[in-house]
């Protein structure tokens, strides 16, 4: 039995376990085996473990001090299987990003000198930067806020996260292809899709496509996961992501369906009017729905709803100031892209929430002495 320090932090709609890079090298088992046991990945429903059984809630992060210039804290970013043993390494979260922020702030990997501190983190999967701006009252760490977000009623610290240069960080251009739309062929056909890589590569389709209109429950959504699960594949190899004989990803990329603004009922039936939000998506995470929007999902959709051409920008309904309104089935998500004065595609911001939880000692039950 190993035993392994960690702390689960809630970062907006997700739950994440954070590990210092040092404690999972210090038990001498690989990082895969490691988190495997400690969620009970093998059993859906990760009875004998730390994991929640959903894609939000099977996360974790392993943070260590970066040596990178300009850069605090590098994460590498794992999401862990659901009755299924494998850790997929490809991908970011946002939300766990908002978690490592409050992490870094209050295990001290970054000095508190004023009223706010910001986190420069580095995420080691796809290379992306980002910042966590956090308040820091009386130059103390805090607990505790009233921060809420879309998808909860819980209350959080307030976080600022931004997203430095989103645009190819994955594949090297915003629109992989080089083409704002492309067609896939799907099990009932081919389908119109646009790919993008900002934040996270994405694949994103028209809802009318499968006879939706962006605004559905997650049960109703549900439907056309099996269909988008396929085209997933497809436009991995599209973008370059992977090979012919390369095994599914289920978690990049991310895939979804966008339409324009309707009226619709949240997740916990609250009213959302046309005029309270500009664009309507509802993703995959995994193998389900996803109950609001990953963030880097968010910003992709972001990225593709200001490039002329997209089926994302076919549907928004464009502003003037770079604010961005999703209307996700938990509720109304707003985006910002804020320019850069270096040529580098904008920063988008998001206001997130988060709260630590717990710092635990897990007993891991995986055989000793493998190596790192």
């Amino acid at each position: 039995m190993l035993r392994l320090q960690g702390e689960m932090i809630r970062g907006g709609t997700s739950k994440c376990w954070i590990f210092d890079h040092h404690d999972v090298v210090a038990t001498g088992v690989d990082a895969d085996t490691l988190l495997l046991a400690a969620f009970n990945a093998a059993d859906p429903r990760q009875i004998d473990g730390v994991g929640g059984a959903s894609s939000t809630t099977s996360k974790a992060a392993i943070v260590q001090l970066s040596e990178v210039a300009g850069v605090d804290v590098s994460y590498a970013f794992a999401q862990v299987g659901i009755g299924d043993e494998r850790v997929e390494w490809t991908s970011n979260c946002g939300n766990c990003a908002t978690a490592v922020a409050l992490y870094a702030v209050h295990r001290g990997l970054v000095p508190i000198t004023s009223d706010t501190t910001t986190v420069r983190m580095l995420n080691v999967n796809t290379g992306a930067r980002l910042t966590g701006t956090i308040p820091t009252p009386g130059l103390t760490a805090p607990d505790e806020g009233t921060a809420v977000v879309p998808g909860t009623d819980a209350l959080g610290v307030p976080v600022l996260l931004g997203f430095q240069d989103p645009a190819g960080s994955t594949t090297g251009r915003a629109l992989p292809t080089g083409r704002p739309l492309d067609t896939l062929t799907g099990p009932d056909g081919p389908v119109e899709a646009s790919l993008v890589d900002a934040g996270a590569p994405a694949a994103l389709f028209d809802a009318k496509a499968f006879g939706l209109d962006g605004s559905e429950s997650l049960a109703a959504f549900a439907t056309v996961v099996p269909a988008l699960t396929v085209l997933r594949r497809k436009a991995a190899l599209a973008m370059g992501l992977v090979r012919e004989d390369a095994p599914v990803s289920h978690a990049v990329p991310k895939v979804g369906v966008v339409g324009g603004p309707v009226t619709y009922r949240t997740t916990h039936g609250h009213p959302v009017t046309q005029d309270q939000y500009d664009v309507a998506v509802r993703m995959v995470s995994m193998h389900a729905p996803h109950p609001a929007i990953g963030l880097t999902s968010a910003v992709a959709l972001a990225t593709a709803a200001a490039t002329p051409g997209t089926l994302a920008h076919r549907v928004t309904r464009q502003t003037a100031d770079g604010t961005l309104r999703l209307g996700t089935p938990a509720g109304v998500i707003t985006a910002r892209a804020v320019p850069t004065p270096d040529g580098a595609s904008p920063t988008v911001l998001l206001h997130r929430a988060a709260r630590r939880i717990a710092r635990a000692e897990l007993l891991v039950p995986v055989p000793e002495g493998r190596p790192v």
